[in-house]
């Protein structure tokens, strides 16, 4: 058997914690730390290829965060209990909070908005072969995988998506399949929105035309699921409460780890059938979490938090593209106007490409040691998207590098 010595160094070699022990005979014991493995700061600057040494203002989405010191130690220091038995004091608490933050009767705390989605088509659309109409640019048409066919068997309709993300309510009417139950044809249950909107760069839906698609889903007898994955958003920027957004609905999903800033996680409303429903379909996607209150206490601090963070955002979001606009690039443009959250659309008209110029933003050169990190949505159109890691300094540094990338390209420069 190994002398005492012997196991810490190999315990240090594996990059192990251990104590040492001030009796000598005994066995090693929980004590004064020996050794302590190098602690990554909170806030670090990426070390991989051309990052290295650059200052990096990670735009490409505010799912990029980082959680804050508060968040942390919310996390380190949550009450926990088995939420499968109802038992998570912090779960518990997230989910109170969130029902009277939505103005709904209960909340269901899950992992991501796209269960969430996911969860509320399944208990809205029990019949399979149900018909779910959802807007052809929304993120749970794009980005969710078709799940709602590949898990639920119910099957997305897609309608068309104006540019400020509203649904056209003469072609959503238009899909409602009327001839139900005649044997050929599915059943509509739900229509799904989204607000504000991923694909068409933060756009907010205004309340009038939440009634709009109210009075129609109530003319048919379909319910509404709302995709509110940036809903504080939303609310930030109609200046309301998020309940006086959700009234409109049967149900919304909020996600936490997105404009909110926390590491993970979604919020699920709607009235206490749907809940009890919904709790049952989450355990079915291995959504049983058990002590999952160390993940809902960051979500806790990010609620509090919501309101500053996204006003930030937003203002930080309106300054670039004002600025982006004054520039008159004739390659590279944006409709402050159309800024109504905490995402900025550039248009890359020809012969500039949205790939190159990404590429150029986010290069290490000699004549800027900033990298801004930005995402292609398509071949014209690049997304940027500010967070609680991007400060009014990060803005402005990310402006004077696209300035300068856009010099270099209208002087011909390589």
């Amino acid at each position: 058997m190994s002398c005492p010595m012997t196991r810490v160094r190999a315990a240090v070699s594996l990059g192990i914690r251990c104590w040492h022990s001030p009796h000598p005979h005994r066995s090693l014991a929980l004590r004064a730390p020996l050794f302590c493995p190098p602690v990554r700061p909170m806030y670090t600057r990426s070390q991989s290829g051309a990052d290295v040494g650059a200052m990096v203002v990670d735009l490409r989405s505010d799912t990029v965060t980082k959680p804050c010191a508060e968040m942390r130690r919310a996390m380190a220091e949550a009450e926990v209990g088995d939420d499968v038995y109802g038992e998570d004091p912090t779960v518990n608490e997230i989910q109170r909070h969130a029902a009277q933050l939505l103005g709904t009767e209960d909340a269901l705390f899950v992992t991501t908005a796209t269960m969430a989605n996911l969860i509320s088509v399944m208990v809205h659309c029990r019949l399979r072969g149900s018909e779910v109409l959802v807007g052809d640019e929304s993120h749970m048409f794009f980005y969710e995988q078709g799940n709602t066919a590949q898990v639920a068997g119910v099957f997305p309709r897609s309608v068309r998506t104006l540019k400020d993300g509203r649904l056209d309510l003469k072609d959503l009417e238009s899909k409602i399949q009327h001839d139900y139950p005649d044997v050929h044809f599915a059943q509509t249950r739900l229509v799904c929105l989204e607000n504000s909107h991923n694909r068409m760069g933060g756009r907010v839906l205004p309340l009038s035309y939440m009634q709009e698609v109210r009075d129609l889903a109530d003319r048919y007898g379909l319910k509404i699921h709302l995709d509110g994955a940036r809903l504080l958003n939303a609310a930030e920027a109609l200046r309301v409460e998020a309940a006086e957004i959700v009234r409109f609905c049967d149900s919304v999903s909020l996600c936490l780890s997105k404009g909110l800033g926390a590491p993970v996680g979604s919020l699920l409303g709607g009235n206490v059938e749907f809940i009890a429903e919904a709790r049952r379909v989450r355990k079915l996607l291995g959504g049983a979490m058990r002590q999952a209150g160390v993940l809902a206490a960051p979500g806790l601090v990010a609620l509090r938090l919501a309101k500053e963070t996204t006003k930030l955002d937003h203002q930080n979001a309106k300054t670039f593209a004002k600025a982006v606009h004054e520039l008159a690039s004739p390659v590279c443009s944006t409709d402050p106007a159309a800024v109504d959250s905490n995402m900025v659309l550039l248009t890359i008209t020809a012969p500039l490409i949205a790939q190159e110029l990404c590429n150029r933003l986010s290069a290490n050169d000699q004549q800027s040691d900033v990298v801004v990190k930005a995402l292609v949505i398509s071949p014209g159109t690049v997304r940027l998207v500010w967070h609680r890691d991007v400060s009014t300094e990060n803005t402005l540094q990310a402006l004077e590098k696209l300035k300068q990338v856009l010099q270099k390209y209208n002087t011909g420069a390589p």
